[in-house]
């Protein structure tokens, strides 16, 4: 999850290179000071002017290409480029839309990762991890803004935490009155803000429970593309109640890579 503090559970994305444009500009600038030579000496011999090599124009336009193509596996890896088209689709429905406006970017001076307010006068729930080692953060709404915000509740053994943001009538989404589900074929929706992308609407399917070496309480397994920066954000049932928070990804040895999330009920138990 994008930037968030380390956490063991979490996959990190592969690392690009990017191509050497000093590389090619210099051999640019070689090949039109040549041009520029070529084109005095045909002046002075009254020759026709030989054309700028094609062969300088076709690589040139090869490497703009793979410029242009390196932007993104610079951010993420190219399996999660699906993520984009998904979510495109996803945000075309009003309850979708509806959804991500309550779904706040959370920022420290290390740590970037998600959030979501729960009530209109600004309580917001997120990771522990996401904002450990902090009193305050930044909190942006997509249509409201930049909040200062306060953290005034931390649960490390759930890793959730709960921040206050001074704000009226904001947007907040529902919290479901228990973690419910059918092992296998819930059908849920995530919103985070994965690889530096903000408000991205993706979908999963709620596998089972999973206990994790160092938790007392199980946790539950997402069939789902989480990536990072996916810290903190709502997974939210078919009612448009969020049920869960995902925090983590794991290696199952039978389902693959998963997404995990902390089901709400551990915030009320914390929370009280």
């Amino acid at each position: 999850m994008n930037n968030d503090k380390k956490n063991p559970d979490v996959i990190d994305d592969d690392l690009y290179e990017e191509l050497d444009e000093e590389e090619l500009y210099e051999l640019v600038e070689q090949e039109r000071q040549k041009a520029l030579e070529r084109a005095g000496d045909e002046t002075k011999n009254q020759k026709p002017r030989r054309p700028f090599p094609k062969w300088l124009f076709w690589l040139i336009a090869v490497v703009m290409v793979m410029n242009v193509a390196s932007l993104i596996p610079r951010t993420f890896s190219f399996p999660a480029i699906d993520f984009l088209f998904t979510s495109a689709q996803l945000s075309a429905q009003e309850d979708i839309q509806t959804y991500k406006e309550s779904v706040v970017v959370i920022e420290t001076d290390d740590s970037r990762g998600t959030g979501f307010s729960v009530t209109a006068d600004g309580t917001i729930i997120t990771n522990h991890h996401v904002v450990e080692g902090d009193d305050e953060v930044t909190v942006a709404f997509p249509e409201e803004g930049l909040f200062a915000g306060e953290v005034v509740e931390t649960y490390p053994s759930v890793d959730l935490a709960v921040l206050n943001v001074t704000g009226k009538n904001l947007p907040h989404l529902q919290l479901a009155e228990e973690t419910a589900y059918d092992p296998g074929t819930e059908q849920v929706y995530f919103i985070g803000n994965p690889s530096n992308f903000n408000g991205i609407a993706n979908e999963g399917r709620v596998i089972d429970e999973i206990r994790l070496n160092g938790w007392e309480e199980p946790v539950i397994m997402m069939e789902a593309p989480v990536y990072r920066g996916n810290s903190g954000s709502p997974v939210i049932n078919q009612d448009g109640k969020v049920i869960g928070v995902v925090f983590a990804t794991l290696h199952h040895d039978t389902h693959g890579r998963v997404g995990l999330l902390i089901p709400i009920d551990y915030f009320y138990g914390h929370h009280g």
